[in-house]
């Protein structure tokens, strides 16, 4: 059985991978700009309407929509600056040199941004393909219809949004913070080398290049949510996803302290267990906890189905609720054992300080105060940074309720 299902699997997570939507999605708008440019340009093979169209369809809506114009600035002064040498010098070491220079220095002042490049690359693909002014005119005609093909390309066939790509991530990563505390369950039961205890920190470590990844596959999720006509609640979408990463990252942070912690205490205690067996029995019980607690936050925070959101609220609440209990259990035993032995009671210290921060983190309260924040904090910036489209839903809200009444009467 594995067999059969395991070849249907693999399909549908290639046809899911942005990589290769994004080469379908550029071939067929390549081709559909050739042929739309066979039929108005004079060029017998006009190639820089695909060339453009390459240029300017990205994997969402809102990256084209915000690249296409510095793209199409690039690609049409690089045509415009190929036109004049055209004109004047043909094709020689010298006259590439000066293209590159001029398209380079032209392209800082015709808003390119960072496509500054791509306006040489298009001055010597034009200059390369055709050396006749009279002709190089259509490459303009050209651009114009591959970078509008791109755009309408994108506009009625809405790139596909990217949550569950991030979500998987984001569950990806608390999965190997969950692990990392079981791991550290373990650690603290019986007697543990420097080496071993380093090797959880280094572990711990490696969490920063997780985190990096994970930053990046919820930025295209971020701009896949953004003006989709897929979505309804985008923003929504977004300041879940963003705050709780935000959350995982600050956690990580504290659990790296926290392996660093447990790693100078085996350094002071190499002969001997890192604590007594009653307080590494309830060390173990708290970190159990706090891993089901962090996966469970990454449940909560990735899950699109409100009862599905409900029962992971649930279970967080349960765990943290367990992980305060056990908490108190481990404090008031390492209280009683630093007035018998105060070796290392420093260390005791920050280890709980540090389980605090990761609990205070994960509080479900703190969080729903973050998210209303955060919306807040959006929706301002919105207003402010579109105050024309800010009026405009004004008076559709106005206009609704005053319909209202009306509709009750009826």
């Amino acid at each position: 059985m594995p067999e059969v299902t395991d070849p249907l699997l693999n399909l549908v997570r290639w046809h899911k991978e942005p990589v290769v939507v994004q080469t379908v999605r550029s071939t067929v708008a390549a081709v559909i700009s050739y042929v739309v440019a066979l039929m108005l340009s004079s060029e017998p093979a006009p190639l820089t309407a695909p060339l453009t169209a390459l240029l300017v369809v990205q994997v969402t809506l809102y990256a084209t929509l915000t690249t296409s114009m510095r793209r199409m600035n690039s690609v049409v002064a690089g045509v415009v600056i190929a036109i004049g040498f055209s004109s004047l010098v043909g094709l020689s070491w010298w006259s590439l040199g000066l293209i590159i220079l001029a398209s380079l220095t032209i392209g800082r002042f015709v808003k390119a941004g960072e496509f500054v490049p791509e306006v040489a690359i298009s001055a010597m693909l034009v200059l390369g393909v055709t050396r006749v002014a009279a002709t190089a005119w259509d490459r303009v005609l050209e651009t114009l219809i591959g970078a509008v093909v791109g755009l309408l390309f994108n506009v009625l066939f809405a790139p596909p949004v990217w949550v569950q790509p991030a979500s998987a991530a984001i569950e990806g990563l608390a999965g190997r913070m969950r692990d990392l505390l079981m791991h550290l369950g373990e650690e603290v039961r019986g007697h543990t080398t420097v080496a071993e205890a380093a090797e959880a920190l280094h572990e711990a470590r490696r969490l920063d290049h997780d985190i990096v990844e994970v930053d990046a596959s919820l930025r295209q999720a971020e701009d896949s949510l953004r003006l989709n006509p897929r979505v309804k609640e985008g923003l929504l979408f977004r300041v879940v996803l963003r705050t709780g990463l935000d959350t995982l990252e600050i956690s990580a942070v504290v659990l790296r302290t926290a392996c660093r912690t447990l790693t100078d205490l085996a350094k002071a205690r190499t002969d001997e267990p890192l604590f007594p067996e009653e307080i590494a029995t309830a060390l173990t019980e708290l970190f159990t906890h706090m891993a089901r607690a962090i996966e469970s936050f990454a449940v909560l925070i990735t899950t699109q189905v409100s009862v599905n959101a409900e029962e992971a609220e649930e279970r967080l609440l349960r765990e943290l609720a367990a992980s305060r209990a056990s908490r108190e259990i481990v404090a008031h035993l390492l209280l009683d054992g630093v007035k018998e032995h105060p070796r290392q009671w420093q260390l005791h210290g920050a280890l709980l300080a540090e389980i605090d921060r990761i609990l205070d983190e994960l509080d479900v309260e703190k969080r729903s105060m973050r998210l209303v924040e955060e919306l807040d904090r959006q929706s301002r910036e919105q207003r402010e940074k579109y105050p024309v489209v800010d009026k405009l839903r004004g008076r559709l809200r106005l206009g609704r309720s005053r319909e209202l009444p009306e509709e009750h009467l009826d």
